[in-house]
């Protein structure tokens, strides 16, 4: 039984590409969706690492991943400006990611960059998608995920989440 289209609402898929897994590992790029009236929306940005960064938890490995390169960074919005236009984007709605310790731990990082002191809790999707959805539709919905592999990046991959609770809402 699929509960209403505004409890989705409530949320917005966040995703990030990092610098690597390591522990002192930053975010690179930033992604959130979200649901508004059968409408996936979607912003995301670059991010320029702040001087404070480790350089050196930049992974060669990781970049092969999401195939950017730390030279296309330097020109990027600074956390600060990143910073605003997330909170901006987010304002009313509940954080989740597929990943939340990573995304979690790579918020932070960015929000005290930005110079934000507080940092909103990340929920998990997969408790927030079986909260919502059962039966067809939740198998609709893993489905979905299942077809549709992350591209890794982080706006198609919140996009994606999203996507998938909209496929489970036809069920």
């Amino acid at each position: 039984m699929m509960k209403k289209t505004t409890d989705i609402e409530a949320y917005a898929a966040l995703d990030f590409e990092a610098s690597s897994l390591a522990p002192d590992s930053w975010p690179i790029e930033i992604g959130l969706s979200w649901l508004k009236d059968d409408i996936v929306h979607t912003w995301s940005s670059l991010i320029r690492p702040a001087l404070d960064w480790n350089l050196s938890a930049w992974s060669t490995q990781s970049a092969a991943v999401h195939g950017l390169a730390l030279e296309a960074l330097h020109y990027a919005p600074t956390a600060s400006t990143v910073v605003d236009e997330f909170l901006e984007r987010l304002e009313g709605k509940v954080p989740l990611s597929d990943a939340p310790e990573f995304d979690a731990r790579w918020l932070s990082r960015l929000l005290q960059a930005g110079g934000c002191a507080s940092v909103p809790e990340v929920e998990d999707y997969h408790c927030v998608s079986f909260a919502h959805f059962s039966g067809l539709a939740l198998d609709m919905l893993y489905e979905y995920l299942g077809r549709h592999p992350a591209p890794h990046r982080a706006g198609p991959d919140s996009a994606r989440l999203v996507r998938a609770w909209r496929k489970a809402q036809q069920y």
